[in-house]
């Protein structure tokens, strides 16, 4: 493995291993402000109102089975 690749391989190593102790030792007010936040962003994109009823879900996945149908390109 060249060296430069391995640098950077073991530099994301540490950062993972320092992502893990930080989720392992936040506090419950940490983890409650980050759950407002992401809570806050599903608001602004408009993400928070639940379907009215089961046929709105219906709807829903027929728009986004009709959207991928249309990018998949031609065989």
């Amino acid at each position: 493995m060249d060296a430069a690749l391995k640098a950077y391989v073991t530099r994301w190593q540490a950062v993972k291993e320092i992502e893990r102790h930080e989720l392992r030792t936040a506090t419950v007010a940490l983890r409650w402000q980050q759950l407002n936040a992401v809570f806050g962003i599903a608001i602004g994109l408009g993400l928070n109102n639940p379907p009215e009823d089961e046929f709105e879900i219906y709807q829903r996945w027929a728009k986004l089975k009709e959207k991928v149908a249309d990018q998949r390109p031609a065989a």
